[in-house]
Formats: structure tokens, C-alpha cells, sequence
């Protein structure tokens, strides 16, 4: 939904919000012990009183650039000088934990959302409402999104989730109505397979990108993540085995990223795929390609198309300075106001947090309308397991591996709910 990473002309292998690269996350035992030691000891390293750090992913040309411009903006507003320190997506809890350690951390902190709750739970994270942060307009999804046990820790700008882009010229040709339901998806999958191109495309790797797309299909039927190995789950790992019988899927499915996937749409080697809004620059590079979206199909009919949200959220380490503190929530005011948001979503096709900026960005961009009602029934991968989401996330990705290849899904699951139980 990333998670931070989008796509340009040579974006096709950018990295979305909610995704991360497959990384070991680090022993809770040993967050909690540095940023405690950086809460309690104070800020530490001598730091200039009017300049402001935030730390985020923003490698990317163009989205440090977006960045750097809202900071130019919100610096103006609020009469001091942030600057912004951007690393890959998968350093950010290492380099937040060595700032901990040296007790130099930020005043803020752009945390990818399945990532927060480890820092949150280490009691590393101020609570945003105690500096004076409203959640109003923002749905309650997208507060669960920045909570961590009902607490309000981070702020999102933007989320994204996924949804179903498909090729209209050729389901016009093939007098194809686009599919609400499995039963549908699957019909029309088969329908559209022909030669070397296949029905649909989706990424079921060994990664966070295929947990990600995993999640609407699993909770769409009633699966939980609290618990694996149950018949919603399987159902929902066995509607893919299908696919892949069918031969409307690719048996390449299980290499195969989110990035990998765009690509095979693009090429015409699928007619439909499930992807998220990051891919729309990459998308729109090829001027005959006319796609459009909808939400992912469900069960049956009636049912909600529960997807999940991707992003990050701009949090407030503790460091011991409560007057910086103060003044860092000030400066995520600012980034999260409903101008910025629109601003930022404009330049990355995200979805605004903001109800009422939302509303507006959906009419500057009506053809990615069905994103912002898939927005509206997502949720966090986070929300019900918290900080155990790494666990889950890696006992799914060899489930997957396993299932796609030969083994039951039930047996694969039963497998991965021990694993994500143990932690290992």
C-alpha cells in the first residue's frame, strides 16, 4: 500500500512507502536499552538551537527533492531551519538506534508504520497528542495506522494501499466487465490468458512485497494474522494455488516483486495485475498503454476489499529536551497540514491522511478514485500483532514459497503460524 518508494522513467525498481527490503529486525531487548539510555541521559551531542534534523528514506532524486521543498516551506512558517538527513528504507531503524546509542538523535523520525512499533514499544516514541497533535479528519484506520496500543505515535502524510489495474483495451476487446468477485477475478483471468500473456500478475516473492499483496486476499476472507493457520487463511493462499492452476499466473509469481510485476504489465505479458499507486509515473511513461483501476475483488459478493496501508508516519524520539520536543511536533504540524499533504500527493499519487484534503485531491485525480475507497477500508499490518509484524511477515513469505511450489497450504501455514509464534 510500500513500504519508501515510487517509480520515474528509470523509477520501475523504486521502492514504495510500505515497502521495506527483507532485513532481521533488531532484538527488542536491544532497542529498548538505547533509546531508554538516549531518553534518560538527554540529548547528548551539542546540537544548534535553531536547526532542526528529520530523518527519512528520501534517497530518491525526486522525493528528497519534494522533501526539501515542504522543509523550506515549513522552516519559513515556523521561523527555524530544518533539515532533512535521508538514508535507504532499510537503514532507518539501524541508524535511529546508533543515533540512540551516541544520544544524537533527531527531532523527528520518518518511520515506515510496520516498523514504529518497535521503537514505540521500546518507549522511545512521544506521544503525538501530548504535544498538542489533533487526529481530526483523520480516519480512524489511518490513527490505528500511526498508533501503537492505542497510542498516537506517528503522523502520516500520505498512504497508499493496492488495488487492480487492468488493461481496458484489452478487456474491451475481449467484452470483459471487470471482475468485483474471486469467482470473476478467476473466470476472467482465464479468459485473458492467451499466448505468453497471462490473465493476471501479482507478487507472491519471498519478501515484504509479497506479504503486502497477500493481506487483501487474507483479510478480505476473514483471515487473521493473529493466527495463520486457520481455513480463512488457506482459502485464501488456495484461490492463488488456483491461479497458478488455471495457468492464468505466472509460476515466476514466486520471484517476482511488486517493481517485476508493473514491468509484465507493461510489456502486455498480463492483462491485470495488483499493484499500488507508485507505479502510476512508471505507468503513465507508455502513452499506449490505457489502464485503470479498481478495487481488488472479494469473496463474494458484499463483502469488504480490505487491503493494507502503506506509508510512513513522522514521529518525535525521545531525547530528554521537552522544549524540542514541542517544537519537532510543531514541524510535523506543518508537514501533515491538509496544504502539504495535497502537495505531497500530487507529486507521489498517494492517497492524503486528511478526510477533507483527500476529497480534494480526489477530484484533481479521478482516475485513481477506487484508491482512495480502497484507502478508506485498509488497515495496518500492524494494528493486531504490533511489533511481532516482522515475524509474521517472514513465517508468510516462506509459506508462500512453499505452498506456491507443491505443499498444502494448510500444512505451509500450520508450519508458519509456529514459526511466527517462536519468533524465528
Amino acid at each position: 500500500m510500500t513500504a519508501v518508494p515510487p517509480p520515474e522513467a528509470r523509477r520501475a525498481r523504486r521502492r514504495r512507502p510500505g515497502r521495506r527490503a527483507r532485513r532481521a529486525a533488531a532484538p527488542l531487548t536491544v532497542v529498548s536499552v538505547l533509546v531508554a539510555g538516549a531518553a534518560l541521559a538527554g540529548c547528548g551531542a551539542q546540537r544548534d538551537d535553531d536547526v532542526y534534523t528529520v530523518l527519512n528514506s528520501s534517497t530518491d532524486d525526486s522525493y528528497h527533492g519534494w522533501d526539501a521543498a515542504t522543509l523550506a516551506r515549513c522552516s519559513k512558517r515556523l521561523g527555524i531551519r530544518i533539515e532533512q538527513q535521508s538514508v535507504p528504507a532499510a537503514q532507518v531503524m539501524t541508524k535511529s538506534l546508533r543515533m540512540a546509542s551516541s544520544k544524537s538523535l533527531p527531532d523527528v523520525i520518518q518511520f515506515d508504520a510496520s516498523e514504529m512499533p518497535t521503537f514505540a514499544e521500546a518507549g522511545g516514541l512521544v506521544d503525538l497528542r501530548s504535544l498538542g497533535l489533533s487526529t481530526q479528519d483523520i480516519p480512524k484506520g489511518i490513527v490505528d495506522f500511526g498508533s501503537y496500543k492505542g497510542t498516537y505515535y506517528g503522523a502520516a502524510r500520505t498512504v497508499n494501499t493496492l488495488a487492480l489495474f487492468y488493461n481496458k483495451d484489452i478487456l474491451d476487446k475481449a467484452g470483459l466487465d471487470v471482475p468485483t468477485t474471486w469467482d470473476e477475478m478467476r473466470e476472467t483471468a482465464k479468459q485473458l490468458t492467451q499466448g505468453k500473456r497471462y490473465g493476471i500478475a501479482l507478487s507472491a516473492g519471498g519478501a515484504e512485497d509479497g506479504v503486502f499483496q497477500f493481506t487483501p486476499f487474507m483479510w478480505s476472507n476473514g483471515g487473521d494474522e493473529t493466527n495463520l493457520a486457520t481455513p480463512q487463511v488457506a482459502g485464501a493462499l488456495d484461490y492463488w494455488k488456483a491461479l497458478l492452476k488455471d495457468g492464468s499466473l505466472s509460476k515466476s509469481t514466486v520471484n517476482w516483486t511488486q517493481a517485476d510485476v508493473n514491468d509484465q504489465f507493461m510489456a502486455g505479458n498480463a492483462a491485470m495485475m495488483i499493484n499500488g499507486p507508485w507505479q502510476v509515473e512508471t505507468l503513465n511513461t507508455k502513452k499506449s498503454l490505457h489502464w485503470e483501476i479498481a478495487q481488488i475483488p472479494v469473496p463474494k459478493a458484499g463483502d469488504d476489499s480490505v487491503g493494507p496501508l502503506g506509508g510512513a508516519v513522522l514521529t518525535v524520539p525521545k531525547t530528554g529536551d521537552t522544549a524540542r520536543q514541542k517544537t519537532a511536533a510543531k514541524i510535523i504540524g506543518c508537514m501533515a497540514s491538509e496544504k502539504e499533504q495535497i502537495s505531497y500527493a500530487r507529486n507521489s499519487w498517494m492517497v492524503p491522511a486528511n478526510e477533507k484534503a483527500a476529497a480534494l485531491w480526489r477530484k484533481e485525480v479521478p482516475e485513481l478514485d477506487a484508491l482512495a475507497d480502497q484507502v478508506a477500508t485498509a488497515r495496518s499490518r500492524t494494528t493486531k500483532v504490533g511489533a511481532r509484524w516482522s515475524s509474521v511477515s517472514l513465517a508468510l513469505q516462506s509459506a508462500f514459497q512453499s505452498a506456491l511450489t507443491g505443499q498444502s497450504s494448510e500444512a505451509a501455514l500450520k508450519k508458519a503460524q509456529s514459526r511466527a509464534m517462536s519468533g524465528n
